[in-house]
């Protein structure tokens, strides 16, 4: 890009490669001339950028030489008392503490459970129970009083840890960024005080290590692009395989960590596109990019994330209250868990349930509750937990004697024509030609007649897929309970009992639908099913040496069932949700969220975020964006607004920024989950950047605002955030009395502070 003809800003004379940092010159020559061409931190500079010697070592030079350090310093002392301060002044479960402290319980109690989010971040909520001396004998009920014996201030101040450590990484990430020393102190200065990232960070929860992971995995990529000019080189390595680390860390604390994983693989397909595209580096050169970045930024983080399972598998050996979301083998290696007692061969007269083999799959279910449509005949489902409706005996045909216990025993094999009874209605699994609920080109399921009553179509063939510990279905002479792979053909329609992960709806009590599938798909795994449960006096127990299982075929199954049960969590249109909101709501702070509840004796907190910095970073991104194309436009008209140092650095945070930002948001826009404020700050992070680096773009590096006027602008920007985060302190550091007391809140209507 040309420099001749109209140029607003002027390179520097200095033509050394950007590498980050605060602009390190003396304070009489800290004008902000050519402040894209800084060096790098901790050496001090003249005005030419000529590295010039210390002449004496004296305090003024230490801290001006290591200011950088010493400001983060500065920060992270303050963070602390922002964290810190009243951080127990309730003494009651707050929000999510009810969920993630009962999580770190299970892990204190080595109990099996299941979640919506990776492991990672719940066990290091175990691991601070256990450091603080918590024995896991509290359930962590929503609102309940905290015991004497149970640390959660110790709890919350460890966790907040992580809040604390996202401000001196923000200062430092600014820094790489290239940003002038006002910009890196304003964007400092919203990190520090914004009240959403406050008030999330101070409590037992997971959004304090989302954050920190996804702050620590813009940072090591900031310093990894800092080292591009030495390729290869010992630190290049090291920030390229952290920030492979950070991403593994932020998406086993919840899976949104992939968003800022996507933008890490956004920034490394670019940068590798351009080194294609350089004729000067050599093919060689080229692969072992390539094959840097498989490692350091597919293989670790995928290592990590696996890793977090593993431990997990390790840690929680003891059957517990998530045992039915995982397969019948995997729950048969927990500790204190009755299968070992339960007979191995499958015989008719056997009680049992049956496990779908889906990912995602329950128990075979049947309840009072009838079909509002179709045959109005008593529902089938598959259900994720183990109650007495799961529960079925083994019989024979209607045309068959009756089942006599002092008969022989008739063991289970492939092809055997069966019937199956409900134990508690005493009704038959039945199939019909009617259409199923939702699976509509699916035949409809059943529980239809009873004990006396019946007919032909309550038939289903036994057909043998393979054991797991046998091998093939020619090896399999006796069917076993949790082992062998089984499909039910209606002995009539000749479809399949099929279980494929469609809820149903409130009627059916948003359980899984059951149906048969006309299709012959043998290798349709949702057809597949095992008995899990197995009663029948008449047998000896198996032990719990017969039952093996493998950790990938468990963790991909824990992997599907927990985003099975993400996205099951849609909103309920016949229940009013007051604590979720809409994506649009949160980029101009449209609603916030309570926390607890609201009586007048309760200590109140209210997720809200600071309005200058919400307000701020959204409108910086319209800002941003228009910007980005007025330079297109004038560029296309061969009018050179930017220099091309300039140019690339305005692009460089730009997109970090934008791109952060729209991978952040954009999907839950599109997404059918219920969503609520807190969703929002990870993408926070990049609208305050922008906002940062707007105002850096056209004040604080801009030779036409001089030094007073730039001084002006941030006191005013930063007054503007000290004096708002100080105006509504009490949404994050509790609000005691009566609510109507505390006056000035309602900055929008749409904030139900006040509301009852």
């Amino acid at each position: 890009m040309s420099d001749q003809k109209g140029t607003r800003r002027r390179p520097g004379k200095s033509a050394a490669a950007p590498t980050g940092g605060i602009e390190n010159v003396p304070p009489q020559d800290s004008s902000g001339k050519d402040a894209h061409n800084k060096p790098r931190a901790g050496q001090v500079y003249r005005g030419d950028g000529l590295a010039m010697k210390t002449p004496s070592i004296t305090i003024n030079n230490f801290i001006f030489q290591y200011r950088v350090n010493i400001t983060a310093l500065v920060y992270t002392l303050l963070s602390f008392w922002t964290r810190f301060y009243r951080i127990g002044h309730s003494n009651k479960v707050v929000w999510d503490e009810a969920h993630f402290g009962k999580f770190g319980t299970h892990y204190i109690k080595r109990e099996f459970y299941f979640d919506v989010h990776p492991p990672l971040g719940k066990m290091i909520v175990g691991l601070v129970g256990l450091l603080a001396g918590y024995d896991g004998s509290f359930e962590f009920k929503s609102g309940e009083d905290y015991p004497e014996n149970v640390p959660f201030v110790a709890m919350r101040m460890m966790l907040a840890c992580f809040g604390v450590a996202m401000v001196p990484l923000g200062w430092y990430t600014a820094v790489e960024l290239g940003m002038s020393e006002w910009a890196c102190h304003l964007f400092a200065l919203m990190v520090l005080l914004d009240l959403g990232w406050l008030c999330i960070s101070r409590f037992i929860l997971l959004d304090s290590m989302l954050l920190f992971f996804t702050v620590l995995t813009v940072f090591c990529m900031s310093k990894f692009h800092n080292q591009q000019s030495r390729s290869f080189s010992p630190k290049w390595w090291l920030w390229l395989a952290m920030t492979g680390v950070s991403i593994g860390c932020v998406t086993s604390v919840k899976l949104i960590g992939l968003f800022v994983t996507s933008l890490v693989g956004l920034y490394t397909v670019e940068d590798l596109w351009e080194k294609f595209g350089d004729l000067k580096i050599p093919v060689r050169e080229q692969v072992k990019h390539w094959a840097a970045r498989v490692v350091c930024l597919i293989v670790i983080p995928i290592l990590v994330f696996v890793a977090s399972f593993k431990i997990h598998f390790i840690i929680l050996n003891e059957s517990g209250p998530g045992d039915a979301q995982m397969s019948s083998l995997f729950q048969a290696t927990l500790q204190g868990n009755d299968f070992g007692n339960n007979p191995l061969d499958v015989a008719f007269g056997s009680r049992f349930t049956l496990k779908a083999m889906g990912y995602g799959g329950g128990l075979l279910h049947s309840h009072a509750h009838v079909y509002p449509e179709g045959s109005g005949q008593q529902q089938v489902t598959c259900y994720q937990h183990k109650d007495s409706n799961n529960d079925w005996i083994l019989l024979p045909r209607w045309d068959e004697p009756p089942y006599d216990p002092e008969e022989p025993i008739r063991f289970l094999k492939h092809d055997d024509v069966v019937r199956l009874a409900h134990i508690s209605s005493t009704r038959n699994l039945h199939s019909h030609t009617i259409p199923a609920p939702l699976t509509k080109l699916n035949h409809e399921v059943s529980c239809y007649g009873n004990s006396t009553i019946g007919d032909f179509h309550d038939y289903w063939v036994v057909e043998v897929v393979d054991d797991f510990a046998r091998g093939a279905r020619a090896n399999v002479d006796r069917i076993h309970a949790l082992t062998t792979r089984l499909r039910f053909k209606h002995y009539v329609l000749g479809c399949y009992l099929f279980a494929a992960n469609t809820n149903l709806p409130q009627w059916g009590w948003k359980q899984i639908e059951v149906s048969c599938i006309p299709e012959n798909n043998p290798k349709d795994v949702r057809t597949y099913w095992n008995v899990e449960g197995h009663w029948n006096e008449r047998l000896p127990p198996a032990g719990n040496t017969y039952f093996k299982t493998s950790f990938f075929r468990d963790f991909l199954a824990l992997n599907v069932a927990m985003m099975n049960s993400n996205n099951a969590l849609v909103p309920d249109p016949d229940k009013a949700d007051i604590l979720a909101s809409n994506p649009l709501d949160w980029p101009f702070l449209h609603l916030g969220l309570r926390m607890c509840g609201w009586a007048d004796s309760q200590t109140k907190y209210y997720l809200l975020g600071n309005p200058i910095v919400w307000w701020g970073g959204a409108t910086s991104l319209i800002v941003g964006l228009g910007t980005f194309l007025v330079y297109l436009l004038s560029m296309q008209r061969k009018y050179s607004v930017l220099s091309e140092r300039e140019w690339t650095h305005f692009l460089y945070v730009g997109k970090l920024a934008c791109v952060g930002w729209a991978l952040h948001f954009v999907p839950f826009m599109i997404m059918g989950r219920v969503t609520y404020v807190h969703h929002y700050l990870p993408t926070l992070y990049f609208a305050a950047l922008m906002f940062a680096h707007v105002l850096d773009h056209f004040i604080f590096s801009s030779p036409r605002v001089g030094l007073v006027g730039r001084g002006v602008a941030f006191g005013v920007c930063a007054g503007a955030i000290i004096g708002t985060f100080w105006w509504f302190k009490g949404v994050a550091f509790g609000i005691d009395g009566p609510i109507k007391e505390h006056t000035g809140l309602l900055w929008r209507k749409s904030w139900n502070i006040y509301n009852q």
